[in-house]
């Protein structure tokens, strides 16, 4: 399958995720101090893309921080199908795969079900791979594991007709601005960017390269760097690893931001 039909007046768009596709770290300017401010991310930049293209496009965003796919699609497919929108985003498993024990083959059945839910619906579907772990020192041993959900998804692609958006081959994403300050979320140059590939895939036109080099930087003194690496861990990942073996999400008590379809502008 190749791209998408933007050739329509009214284009209907939602996109199904965790914190990736809720657009974590990427903060509109009003979103304020509340604990869950409203985030931009690349699929709300990826509607916006859209609007400039097609006289109007209705977009929801389902997706909510830490959601394992068992409660996406408990939770957020239900609401998609009901939606029946023209276009449809999944990126789902990440969160099951980086957990103690995931499985790849049992994450890949419960998304192959999804896949087969959304398209059954006649919506254009485009799902993610994941990324590639190597440049994080921390989650380098979950190559193997990622790369065999990796061809599990493309699989399931291939037989439901879906575009992909290939995480792993993006090698902006391994610059370490493309992350935010918990090394877990994407800034918001990383969704800029992954706005702009995801709007290659569907054939959408959008301004800028996703993958034009990151400007030159001095190189960090060691001690300065360890120094950041002990605080991201105490701040960040100890927290992370923590909620994982107390069964706590990010998500706990947080809603969709944009549960209904809304014309965009």
């Amino acid at each position: 399958m190749s791209g998408f039909d933007i050739g329509r007046d009214i284009i209907s768009f939602v996109a199904l995720g965790d914190s990736f596709t809720e657009g974590m770290d990427d903060p509109y300017p009003d979103s304020g101090d509340t604990p869950y401010g409203r985030y931009r991310g690349w699929a709300d930049r990826v509607a916006e893309h859209l609007a400039d293209s097609v006289g109007e496009v209705r977009y929801a965003n389902l997706a909510v921080r830490g959601r394992l796919i068992g409660r996406i699609v408990d939770e957020q497919l239900p609401r998609a199908v009901e939606l029946r929108p023209d276009l449809v985003t999944l990126c789902a498993g990440g969160n099951d795969i980086l957990r103690p024990g995931g499985d790849p083959d049992l994450v890949a059945g419960v998304f192959e079900d999804a896949v087969r839910r959304l398209t059954a619906t006649g919506a254009t579907v485009v799902v993610f791979t994941g990324m590639d772990t190597a440049f994080q020192p921390v989650m380098r041993h979950l190559r193997g594991r990622i790369a065999t959900y990796n061809m599990h998804v493309r699989a399931i692609a291939d037989r439901y007709g879906c575009l992909v958006v290939d995480l792993w081959s993006m090698a902006f994403l391994h610059d370490p601005r493309a992350w935010s300050g918990d090394r877990l979320h994407l800034s918001a140059e990383g969704h800029r960017r992954l706005a702009l590939r995801v709007c290659a895939v569907l054939g959408v036109p959008a301004e800028g390269d996703p993958d034009q080099p990151w400007p030159a930087v001095q190189p960090r003194p060691w001690r300065a760097a360890r120094q950041e690496d002990l605080h991201w861990a105490r701040e960040f990942l100890v927290p992370w690893i923590h909620r994982r073996l107390t069964g706590r999400s990010s998500g706990d008590g947080v809603r969709p931001k944009r549960p209904n379809l809304e014309r965009l502008r």
